[in-house]
């Protein structure tokens, strides 16, 4: 019988959370050394040597702080603070990965949605001591949806950056410009000046390398050849895609990467443009998860590059919809590959 996802209830209990924040499977062996600047962009070969040399300091902050003095432990050295700042696929997340696997252990990897998940779980003073023995937190993606995460993301960063740990944060916007276009209020602009202090901003250029010399999105599946495709496929799902958008919508977003797990391709029917934007946001989710756990995506109905509307790609969330879209065509890329 065909397996759905719609059919999962994923449970995933807070103490958890912290345990499994570590960069995805496909950034495991991710090294400095392996990461190949492109000769045409400068800034890339600059913020590799700029990524090892914080990756060197974190392991000096942490040896410091980890030094009790002979009155007890000391004061914390504060941690420092590194943002990689660019357009989409050009290496950052790869960047931070290889910082987080030459820092020294306790240390936490996760993308900005799964860190004020795991606030939102833990409590905020549970999450401030369960991250306070890190020697670094990375964040990858980082995004400011709303003032109420951004005061919150504000708060946890200066209070950890006070008691030793590093912070190094990937986004597609410089610290000063987050949430530009979104939100004006006194408070907003007031943090978002306190979390660009807390970070060395480092530019990456370079086009998207997973679009490089690939074809436009491909043509989407029938109904009748998507479900001979599901059911010939060992470990694969196969959902309505409104089904399933309704599903999304009763689990929390820490939930996302429990329902997919164990999946090996996901066959999503009749998809169509995403007018709402809590419904996007919540594909936004998934596209990250999929992507993270390079699970190969076919589709029937309209073409992934149309799966939100052109209201929502120029509104205030375009980079994070533009992102999705751009790992969703790869994951669907692969999938015509395997074919």
């Amino acid at each position: 019988m065909q397996e759905r996802l719609v059919d999962r209830h994923p449970e995933v209990p807070a103490d958890q959370l912290v345990a499994q924040m570590v960069p995805p499977p496909m950034f495991d062996e991710v090294s400095f050394a392996s990461y190949i600047p492109d000769p045409n962009e400068p800034s890339q070969a600059a913020a590799v040597a700029k990524a090892e040399a914080f990756a060197g300091q974190v392991a000096k902050i942490h040896k410091a702080n980890s030094k009790k003095g002979l009155f007890g432990k000391k004061k914390a050295v504060s941690g420092a603070g590194l943002y990689l700042d660019g357009g989409f696929g050009v290496g950052k997340t790869h960047l931070l990965a290889s910082i987080f696997h030459s820092s020294p252990a306790p240390k936490s990897f996760g993308t900005f949605g799964e860190v004020t998940n795991l606030v939102g779980a833990l409590g905020f003073n549970n999450a401030v001591e369960r991250l306070a023995a890190n020697s670094v937190l990375c964040i990858d993606e980082f995004e400011l949806d709303d003032p109420g995460d951004t005061m919150l993301v504000s708060r946890l960063l200066t209070e950890l950056s006070a008691r030793g740990v590093s912070i190094v944060a990937t986004s597609n916007t410089l610290p000063g410009q987050l949430g530009e276009g979104r939100f004006a209020a006194s408070d907003f602009l007031r943090e978002i000046k306190k979390l660009g202090s807390i970070f060395d901003p480092v530019r990456v250029d370079g086009p998207d390398y997973r679009h490089r010399d690939l074809p436009p999105a491909p043509e989407p599946t029938s109904n009748e050849l998507l479900v001979e495709r599901a059911a010939n496929t060992p470990g694969s799902t196969l959902d309505e895609f409104d089904v399933l958008l309704k599903h999304l919508s009763t689990l929390h977003p820490s939930k996302f990467g429990a329902l997919i797990q164990g999946v090996a391709s996901v066959y999503i029917s009749d998809v169509h443009t995403v007018t709402d934007q809590a419904v996007a946001l919540r594909v936004v989710v998934l596209a990250d998860r999929l992507y993270d756990a390079s699970i190969p995506v076919t589709v029937s109905g309209v073409k992934l590059d149309e799966i939100f509307s052109q209201e929502m790609l120029d509104g205030g969330y375009r980079k994070k919809y533009l992102r999705a879209i751009s790992r969703l065509l790869a994951l669907s890329r692969f999938e015509a590959a395997a074919a």
